[in-house]
């Protein structure tokens, strides 16, 4: 004999923090699922890693390429996944009504953001362990304080993810799509990825040193590549960034 109302579904919303951890785990599997995502996320920082490494196309200085090379590609990947990737896949949710079913659920508006943030990170941290594996293999010899690479990728993530969310809240999908891309190959050209800024001259170095891009390759390349301690000046453009970012996303944020 058992007690009436035994297997009634008990009524209200599951504890906060699951209901973020749950929604981080969904996105992450969603993320890992989608080919296009993992092509811009993983394939492509991959090859141009190998490529670059060990093909003479760029004159990166003296040293080892890959010594030059793999803080970049780390820089790049942080920018794949926080803000090309996040901004696309984040716009097309908002066009197909997906954040606004989301928005009235009982998960609040910034858990589900903060579970789209862990979600990246999950995501970078996969990257960063395939391209630091692929970069040993090459003959990749860092140095530095790994307290200060950790610093860097969280401060540059969160730039990326501002400036990402802020995209993906203001312009439609198709425009997120085009745009989202185009700064990504742009970044990759002119923000010290794969070519030292020093090739684009005094001023334009000046310019594009204050872009996120060139202030995580540089503070990445600093540090592991010359053994320097934190880079404050590439950390400070980079908070900057976040600061704007975000502030920007919070204030213009569209879920509709």
């Amino acid at each position: 004999m058992t007690t009436a109302g035994t297997y009634t579904p008990r009524p209200g919303a599951a504890p906060l923090p699951r209901m973020i951890a749950a929604q981080a785990a969904l996105e992450t599997r969603m993320l890992l699922r989608n080919g296009e995502q993992l092509l811009l996320t993983v394939v492509i920082p991959t090859l141009l890693l190998v490529l670059f490494s060990s093909v003479d196309i760029v004159d990166t200085g003296k040293g080892e390429a890959v010594d030059f090379l793999a803080p970049g590609i780390l820089a790049l990947a942080v920018m794949s996944t926080a803000f090309t990737g996040q901004a696309i896949a984040t716009g097309f949710e908002r066009r197909y009504g997906v954040l606004k079913r989301l928005a009235s659920s009982p998960l609040p508006r910034w858990g589900l953001m903060t579970a789209k943030t862990a979600s990246v990170l999950v995501t970078e941290v996969l990257q960063v362990v395939l391209l630091t594996v692929i970069a040993f293999a090459l003959g990749w010899s860092p140095h530095g304080n790994p307290a200060a690479v950790l610093l860097l990728l969280v401060v540059g993530t969160a730039a990326f993810s501002g400036l990402g969310l802020l995209m993906a809240g203001t312009l439609k999908a198709e425009a997120t799509l085009a745009a989202a891309n185009l700064v990504f190959l742009l970044l990759l050209v002119g923000g010290g990825v794969i070519v030292p800024l020093e090739k684009f001259g005094s001023a334009g170095q000046q310019v594009l040193g204050l872009l996120p891009i060139s202030a995580l390759s540089d503070g990445l390349r600093d540090v592991l590549q010359h053994g320097a301690g934190m880079p404050w000046a590439d950390l400070g453009v980079l908070a900057a960034w976040a600061v704007a970012g975000l502030a920007a996303a919070g204030k213009f944020f569209r879920w509709e």
